[in-house]
């Protein structure tokens, strides 16, 4: 069976796409800024293990944004939207992704 992405989680993954590809990155650039990534990827990566509690790939099948269902959706939205707003600690959160995978 073939999962489709609904039109909700559509919205859902093209927000968290525009945050993750150029909301963040031009917010890291800022010389005041001290995140501890530039590139999408790493946005990427951070909120996507995030939301999965580990390694997102063993998770949810690649391309993540083709196959995040509602909820994961949902909470990688928010999640974005607590790092733009300084409420949760980027440098935490890549460092659990970090030791998700091994290499800290």
């Amino acid at each position: 069976m073939i999962k489709t992405v609904s039109a909700c989680a559509s919205l859902l993954i093209e927000q968290y796409l525009v945050m993750t590809r150029d909301v963040m990155p031009k917010m890291a650039r800022e010389p005041t800024n001290k995140w501890p990534v530039r590139h999408d990827h790493c946005f990427q990566r951070i909120v996507l293990d995030s939301v999965c509690r580990g390694v997102w790939y063993e998770s949810i099948k690649r391309p993540a944004y083709k196959h995040l269902d509602h909820a994961q959706a949902k909470l990688a939205v928010n999640l974005c939207n607590q790092i733009i707003a300084g409420q949760v600690d980027l440098s935490r959160l890549n460092l659990q992704s970090l030791t998700w995978r091994g290499k800290r």
